[in-house]
């Protein structure tokens, strides 16, 4: 899918990973993109329009999606991450992530699904993590298991009407996110471009970086194998 001419709907598009998208699909050629943002915001670029979304608010994500109705890419981006540890963590805050980085993915996609059919299918990028594969023993690492799942059975089920389904899998990268962790971390530019390469070449699957190939390389093995320090 060529990217020249397309409109984007990008959630979290104003920061991190999310401002990196913004700025790439512009400088490949899209004439408009959507930019949510849960405390809206504002963009220099006219071609940019900031829109003030929560995607775990289903009634706000619905009215978008039929405001919005010349989307056709779609890049599900928006994340959160409280550190929570699977055993001792607060369980509220493991539900708030799996509310946002899976259901609210999820709401996304149902609500611009049937805008993608009638842009004549389009794409549907959704921004995942090493995580889905690796194991930290945190809510958010298993959020992005569950991520990573229901982008595979979305990938089967918008396939009929034409729709490029796209799976980013990255390790640590320079956002805000990871901002208190010591350790090597990727350019979101380069990311970014990685991910937007593989949607042009339709691909369904990208590997952003040497440890998410790494990584995927393991799967077959011992899961014991999968868990990454903290």
């Amino acid at each position: 899918m060529k990217l020249t001419g397309t409109t984007a709907l990008v959630t979290g598009g104003l920061r991190g990973l999310g401002a990196a998208f913004t700025a790439e699909l512009l400088a490949r050629g899209a004439t408009r993109v959507y930019a949510t943002a849960r405390a809206g915001g504002e963009h220099d670029d006219p071609r940019v329009e900031v829109v003030r979304l929560d995607v775990n608010d289903a009634a706000a994500v619905a009215g978008l999606a039929a405001r919005a109705g010349d989307v056709d890419v779609v890049v599900n981006n928006a994340g959160v991450s409280t550190g929570a540890d699977l055993l001792t963590g607060p369980l509220d805050d493991v539900r708030a992530e799996f509310e946002t980085n899976v259901f609210g993915l999820l709401q996304v996609a149902r609500a611009f699904a049937p805008v993608l059919a009638a842009n004549g299918g389009g794409a549907l990028v959704d921004v995942h993590s090493v995580l889905s594969w690796a194991t930290s023993g945190t809510g958010y690492q298993a959020s992005k298991a569950a991520a990573w799942g229901v982008t595979n059975g979305l990938r089967a089920l918008l396939a009929p009407q034409g729709t490029l389904v796209t799976g980013v899998h990255l390790g640590y990268t320079a956002t805000d996110m990871t901002a208190g962790l010591d350790v090597p971390k990727n350019d979101p530019r380069d990311v970014v471009r990685a991910a937007l390469d593989g949607v042009e070449r339709d691909e369904h699957e990208v590997l952003a970086d040497e440890v998410s190939r790494q990584v995927k390389t393991l799967l077959a093995g011992d899961p014991a194998g999968l868990v990454l320090p903290r």
